[in-house]
């Protein structure tokens, strides 16, 4: 098996797994999916969250998945427990489909990394 269709079978996996958890079979899609991230690394799941709080939230995930790509490197948490990272290295310019690519190559690692999928 390729290494795409590899990336691709395992996307899938993490895509009907958490939309079956999340949103009762619907499916997410990759920006719903770096939000529920996001809340994981916050670890505050039943508080509603104002918008601005919804954006930080992506942010922190985003950080977070692509911290072994060493683009990222985590800092410190505030006084609100929200974890706060630093720039390692910029990411390189990327096409919107080679973005897309690399965040679900993060996410993937991500939930193999938990245990979630194999």
């Amino acid at each position: 098996m390729s290494r795409d269709e590899q990336l691709k079978n395992r996307w899938n996996k993490v895509v009907e797994i958490l939309s079956n958890q999340f949103a009762d079979g619907e499916v997410l899609d990759l920006d719903a999916i770096i939000y529920l991230i996001g809340v994981q690394e916050l670890g505050k799941f039943k508080e509603a969250f104002k918008k601005d709080e919804k954006v930080n939230l992506m942010h922190i995930a985003i950080c977070r998945l692509l911290e072994p790509y060493g683009y990222y490197e985590f800092d410190y948490f505030d006084k609100d427990g929200w974890p706060h990272y630093k720039i390692k290295e910029e990411l390189p310019p990327l096409k919107a489909g080679e973005q897309s690519i690399l965040m679900k190559d993060a996410i993937v690692n991500y939930f193999l990394e938990k245990e979630v999928i194999e």
